[in-house]
């Protein structure tokens, strides 16, 4: 049986947890930055605590390691530190191209698809029913949101997040660490940074997250 560890035991964790137990892959360890805030399913005597907490003591040796932390900054952040190998989760249901690429560490999610020609990064989260035409190319850490819809041609930066339900059409290059909100239909590039919103979509902020 293959066996993965766990970063990270809030709910977008356990979705993660199901996933795996469904394609018959055993938990070994469970980790997390504040065990104590834990997602109250897990018995917090077993979870242990994360590499922010002592960076030289963390056994970054072992079974491989999936980043169950939904927020993408995090998540970017947690996978610098890691000295670990990396791990993918795909859901059984989840539909791929033969010719799709999956990076490490990214999550796929129940009714997914993902068409050909269409590279996807790592540690990208690829939520519930969400839809990745051909020859899309998203960046590392992104997510894309449940029932989101992603049109032909279509770039994601890194660490963009793509809102539920949002459509994205053809040809549409969006910068890293976008927000796009959720049922936002995106009709033009969207530049680095930027948060868009609406229905077409219309852009209302643009700052850098990191010098905020």
């Amino acid at each position: 049986m293959k066996r993965i560890r766990i970063y990270g035991a809030g709910g977008h964790s356990q979705v993660i947890r199901k996933v795996l137990e469904l394609s018959n892959i055993l938990v070994t360890d469970t980790f997390d930055d504040k065990p104590e805030t834990a997602h109250n399913a897990y018995d917090n005597s077993t979870i242990e605590g994360g590499v922010r907490n002592d960076m030289d003591s963390f056994p970054h040796d072992g079974d491989p390691v999936i980043i169950a932390v939904g927020n993408n900054f995090q998540r970017a952040e947690i996978a610098q530190f890691l000295k670990s190998d990396f791990e993918k989760a795909i859901h059984p249901s989840a539909i791929i191209a033969e010719n799709a690429e999956v990076g490490v560490g990214t999550v796929v999610f129940a009714g997914a698809i993902i068409q050909p020609n269409t590279k996807v990064g790592e540690h990208v989260i690829i939520n519930t029913a969400a839809s990745i035409d051909h020859d899309n190319i998203i960046g590392d850490y992104a997510h894309i949101s449940p029932k989101a819809a992603l049109c032909g041609h279509v770039e994601v930066g890194e660490g963009s997040h793509v809102g539920v339900g949002a459509v994205v059409i053809p040809k549409i290059k969006i910068g890293k660490w976008c927000t796009i909100g959720a049922g936002t239909v995106v009709i033009r590039d969207i530049p680095d940074y930027a948060t868009v919103v609406g229905n077409p979509g219309r852009i209302i902020k643009i700052g850098n997250p990191f010098h905020l």
